[in-house]
């Protein structure tokens, strides 16, 4: 069987997994890395640098801010690649770019697709309480998330899912779609699924602000919004003296008898806080970071 060359273009965690897969691959070489300089870090929470390990494996690098500008395009060109995968890169292809390589485009969406469509499916799947997920590869085309499946892993969301955890199974479900998927794309039989537009659903961007604590709601709320902000995301956030405190960890608790307003600690220990939130209820912050020690009894979160 004949060598495929691949084009890989990103720049997080999901890039390094596909990068491992293609080389550990017999049938596939990796003609050119594409991904950001690291000055651009900041588009991506969860920015990786595969430089380093492009080239220690000969691999060029081609460093974009943009994968449709005309220069962009020119030197990916040079690379004549028989697949493009775009693993981990916040743009949208577009006309001119999906011209230059045609139906030979495949990404990865950590999403049931044609569920949470879109951005942010991460933090949206743990938002939606959906009980089961899946890692998809699909063909891009010129929608957004709408091309037919390459193949999909499909893996159960836990009660207490985090973005951290989640994260990390749809690094698994990937490796697993690449090590039984990159043959039969060698063999130029892979196939082509389309998806049910009768079932697809969509996935709003979020940005830091979306982090912001709603003291008014219940405990279980909040503690479901600090486990789909987490890290690799910016975070969960509330107001302490005029600056951001961000958390990363809690627990709902039981608010009885505590009489206070949502917003406001209620009990105080050497390595945790408790908050009054609504509903009656209460939530134990075990892991936040913005201030030294914990808030003060009865001080007001959030104002």
């Amino acid at each position: 069987m004949p060598m495929k060359r691949a084009l890989l273009i990103g720049a997080v965690e999901t890039t390094s997994i596909a990068f491992d897969a293609l080389i550990r691959h017999p049938h596939w070489t990796i003609g050119g890395v594409v991904t950001l300089q690291p000055e651009l870090s900041h588009r991506h929470s969860d920015f990786t640098d595969i430089t380093v390990a492009a080239r220690a494996k000969d691999c060029p690098v081609i460093h974009v801010d943009n994968i449709n500008r005309d220069e962009a395009l020119d030197a990916m060109a040079k690379v004549r690649p028989d697949y493009v995968f775009v693993m981990g890169w916040s743009q949208i292809c577009g006309p001119r770019f999906m011209e230059r390589f045609s139906d030979r485009v495949i990404g990865y969406h950590p999403a049931a697709l044609p569920r949470l469509r879109g951005r942010a499916a991460i933090p949206w799947t743990i938002l939606r309480q959906e009980p089961i997920t899946a890692g998809s590869l699909f063909w891009i085309d010129a929608g957004t998330d709408t091309g037919a499946i390459l193949d999909q892993q499909f893996f159960h969301v836990a009660p207490l899912e985090t973005a951290s955890s989640l994260y990390a199974k749809h690094m698994a479900a990937l490796t697993t779609m690449l090590d039984r998927s990159l043959g039969a794309l060698a063999r130029d039989q892979a196939g082509r699924i389309v998806q049910d537009e009768a079932c697809a659903t969509w996935a709003a961007r979020r940005t830091p602000i979306d982090g912001l604590i709603d003291w008014s709601l219940s405990a279980s709320e909040v503690a479901r919004l600090i486990r789909a902000s987490g890290r690799p995301y910016p975070g969960a956030f509330t107001r302490l003296n005029a600056a951001d405190l961000h958390i990363w960890a809690a627990s709902v608790e039981d608010a009885e008898p505590h009489l206070a307003r949502p917003g406001q600690v209620i009990a105080r220990a050497e390595n945790s806080f408790t908050v009054m939130c609504g509903n009656r209820t209460a939530l134990a912050v075990t892991d936040w970071s913005g201030a030294e020690k914990p808030p003060r009894l009865h001080v007001q979160l959030g104002e």
